[in-house]
């Protein structure tokens, strides 16, 4: 294994560090990341100067598909209950580090990825070879405070908050969810606040839906 190890200990003085250069996500969540084009234009290029080539052999793949309904608001008014969808994919990959030689190892990686439709495989494999990378050859990433300075037992994990119920019914909006279907009228009644008469009309419309 001497000359893979030589070849992976030249890429690893070579690549001294990446910036996080990418801000990942908005609002409160938002955080900065590095570019999965930027990590592999760096390691492509010396990977190849020593003699090196990765080559993913093998995943393990598991998804999660949430569904829940939401109403949606267009321009300040109701426009309806619509179902809503979040696709969680998290995999474990295996990757083949072939040298010139002959000579090869096997690595590891880990990544997720969410999405409302088709792309949290995508963003999943994406982060999982990202992040083999950069563990494989210690790659410093921008101050790594993520890590170093913030620990998550320190961070205060925030009160539950109970859902907010509001009146949405205005100009038909009532008339509306009355003449809906039967899923339409449990979800109204379970997640808005109602009048007497409101509650009243729907209860009586699901009996004879």
């Amino acid at each position: 294994m001497k000359n893979i190890a030589k070849a992976i200990i030249q890429v690893m003085t070579e690549v001294k560090g990446m910036e996080k250069n990418s801000r990942v996500g908005s609002g409160g969540s938002a955080y900065n990341g590095t570019k999965d084009q930027d990590v592999k234009e760096i390691f492509n290029e010396t990977l190849a100067k020593y003699g090196l080539c990765i080559l993913p052999i093998g995943i393990d793949e598991e998804t999660q598909i949430d569904r829940w309904e939401q109403e949606e608001i267009w321009n300040g008014k109701s426009n309806g209950i619509k179902t809503k969808q979040s696709v969680f994919t998290k995999v474990t990959t295996k990757y083949m580090l072939l040298h010139e030689s002959g000579e090869s190892i096997e690595l590891t990686g880990y990544g997720h990825g969410v999405d409302p439709q088709d792309k949290g495989a995508g963003k999943a494999t994406t982060y999982a070879l990202k992040n083999c990378l950069l563990y494989t050859f210690l790659t410093p990433v921008g101050k790594i405070d993520d890590t170093e300075t913030t620990h998550s037992e320190n961070i205060p994990t925030p009160a539950p908050k109970e859902p907010a119920k509001k009146q949405i019914f205005k100009e038909g909006g009532f008339d509306k969810a009355l003449n809906s279907d039967k899923k339409t009228i449990l979800s109204v009644l379970s997640k808005y606040e109602l009048t007497p008469d409101q509650k009243k009309q729907l209860t009586e419309k699901l009996k004879i839906s």
